[in-house]
């Protein structure tokens, strides 16, 4: 877990999209949803649920914020 991670992570709580976050942190968002699945998986959690372009983050993903 790096702080890379943890920011796009709190960005994405923040603004609730996956694109949203990458246009704001000027990344591609397949580096997004990258950073995103390796912190998943580190942590052995699923931190958010996609529900079309919007992500709500999960119970895990409520306690990691």
């Amino acid at each position: 877990m790096d702080i890379r991670q943890l920011t796009t992570f709190i960005t994405i709580v923040s603004l609730g999209s996956f694109s949203k976050t990458a246009d704001a942190l000027d990344l591609a968002q397949s580096t997004v949803s990258e950073q995103i699945k390796s912190l998943e998986a580190e942590l052995n959690v699923r931190l958010f649920k996609r529900e079309g372009r919007n992500s709500v983050p999960t119970a895990e993903g409520e306690t990691l914020v």
